[in-house]
């Protein structure tokens, strides 16, 4: 495979995983973003645990969705992240959930 084949490969995965991000938007109440990935997701709950500098954050999601463009199956009942990084959590208003 042609280093032009997989960049093409991978541009067809990554239209196809904008695709199915604008179909399932609206089955999700928060979007959930981290150093490492991009989360949909009905349920955020949030721990920072200060014992370390920086803080730990931890973050369990319920009834997620994950951009990744190399994961077989996005829908995943739970996540658990850990990051010292930053974490970015928005709660979509009720206006553009039902637009969506």
């Amino acid at each position: 495979m042609s280093e032009e084949d997989l960049e093409r490969y991978e541009s067809t995965i990554e239209l196809q995983l904008v695709q199915e991000y604008k179909a399932v938007i609206g089955l999700f109440s928060h979007i959930v973003e981290t150093e490492r990935r991009f989360y949909l997701c009905n349920e955020v709950e949030v721990t920072v645990h200060p014992g370390t500098t920086p803080p730990m954050v931890e973050l369990n999601l319920a009834d997620a969705w994950v951009w990744d463009m190399y994961r077989p199956a996005r829908f995943v009942p739970t996540v658990r992240v850990l990051t010292f990084k930053d974490v970015n959590i928005e709660r979509l208003p009720e206006q553009e959930i039902e637009e969506i």
